[in-house]
């Protein structure tokens, strides 16, 4: 019984040093896909040219009556032109099948202008296991990589989908950055007051999709049919996919910016909100 005894013990034991020792690994600060993703951060930056114009309605004179507005009315005329943007989601809720357990996560994002990128890290955890992501849009690349405790990756998404669908994510949110609307080959129709289609064109890749604007000329909704969902199993359904916007506030410099965003699958038989975010803070440069 002694031996018996003794041995339960020494296995206990082993359990805490294990379990130790992997709460002392799950907190060291480095990571390696927050690595991936500072570098190609810093890449981007370094070559990004900081603009120093400033915006005026001349720049807009071509485009709907809509978008004008947007600029206007939204604060950025006389503000800088800017070269990137960063907004940081905290403690946002992600899930992407009803069926799974929902996310709580930081989203920290960078839409670049010049020439589209954007690059998002994720920070969350699983059942107290460390969970990140890297969602990017980068040398006209897409793809999304999931990781979990730090070493085991668990998805590693990319092809000629998900090149087209991150490139409807950033014409999505490129009204954001209006410098991306003078600076890339975004073609806009008016289809009334208060809705213009939105048509980006990258390298033989183009995707579509139509903002809808209150009475205010806040931007309220995109609506796509361009971007796919990828399954579980690998497999791809074009699903039409809606980005909300709301709870618009101005910045110190006058610029209104949404507060609230949601990303939204349309599917035939109920909408699934699958990230429901509101920003901490936002910044250009």
């Amino acid at each position: 019984m002694k031996g018996i005894k003794n041995k339960l013990m020494l296995i206990i034991g082993c359990l805490f040093i294990i379990i130790g020792l992997l709460i002392i690994f799950f907190n060291i600060p480095y990571s390696s896909l927050k690595n991936e993703f500072n570098n190609d951060l810093e890449q981007t930056i370094q070559n990004t040219k900081i603009e120093k114009d400033v915006f005026t309605e001349d720049d807009f004179r071509s485009y709907p009556l809509a978008i004008q507005k947007y600029i206007t009315n939204n604060g950025f005329i006389g503000n800088q032109k800017m070269s990137y943007l960063n907004i940081f989601f905290e403690n946002t809720d992600f899930i992407q099948d009803p069926k799974k357990i929902k996310l709580k996560m930081d989203y920290n994002q960078y839409n670049f202008a010049k020439r589209p990128a954007r690059l998002a890290y994720i920070n969350s955890s699983i059942y107290g296991i460390p969970f990140e992501g890297y969602d990017y849009f980068f040398n006209e690349i897409g793809g999304m990589k999931g990781v979990i405790g730090k070493k085991i990756q668990i998805f590693n998404q990319k092809g000629s989908d998900i090149d087209k669908g991150a490139l409807c994510t950033y014409l999505a949110e490129s009204l954001f950055i209006p410098t991306s609307l003078l600076e890339n080959d975004i073609i806009f129709e008016e289809i009334n007051p208060f809705n213009v289609k939105a048509t980006i064109n990258l390298k033989g890749i183009s995707v579509s999709g139509v903002f809808t604007f209150n009475e205010e000329y806040e931007m309220i909704k995109f609506y796509t049919e361009d971007r796919a969902a990828v399954k579980d199993d690998g497999s791809v359904d074009y699903i039409p996919w809606t980005a909300k916007c709301d709870n618009y506030k101005r910045n110190k410099d006058g610029i209104n910016f949404p507060n609230k965003l949601k990303a939204i699958w349309n599917y035939p038989d109920k909408d699934l909100i699958y990230f429901d975010g509101s920003v901490k803070y936002f910044s250009f440069k």
